[in-house]
């Protein structure tokens, strides 16, 4: 399936994705019930340098706002946090391995995947569709420039 992505400033977003405001992070739906989860482009940027990650265990049940990993960044170290509640059913190998690729390419380099346990209460909370998320995002961007997090 060919991804449509959408720019606001230099950042690419994909239309599919939902995005959550408070964690910088995407989910992506797949069947039955359940999502892969990943950085923002801009959320990948802020953090630096991914060096290390860690993720809770497979089959760990996380609420929504609890951490369900660790992170090693340039200009971050500290819990990464759900963006929705659900069991953890799978890890990214590839990102455990080489977790600087969630810095190269954020939106094809998931972290976990996610069985959803409230996905109609809680899929509201998060942003989708290119105009509520380019709104957004813009506004985020203007944020982190005036606190320095990104380049001019």
């Amino acid at each position: 399936m060919k991804r449509e992505l959408f720019a606001v400033g230099p950042y690419r977003l994909a239309t599919e994705l939902h995005y959550d405001e408070a964690t910088h992070l995407w989910v992506g739906l797949e069947a039955a019930g359940a999502a892969r989860c990943g950085f923002d482009p801009l959320g990948s940027e802020t953090v630096g340098d991914i060096v290390a990650i860690s993720f809770e265990p497979v089959g760990t049940t996380l609420t929504r706002g609890q951490a369900f990993g660790s992170l090693e960044a340039a200009k971050f170290v500290g819990p990464l946090i759900a963006p929705l509640s659900g069991r953890i059913t799978a890890h990214n190998p590839v990102v455990l391995d080489r977790p600087g690729l969630l810095n190269q390419d954020p939106l094809e380099n998931w972290m976990i995947r996610l069985e959803l346990a409230d996905a109609e209460r809680e899929f509201p909370l998060l942003r989708h569709g290119q105009e509520r998320v380019s709104a957004w995002f813009a506004a985020e961007m203007d944020r982190f420039k005036r606190r320095g997090m990104i380049a001019e």
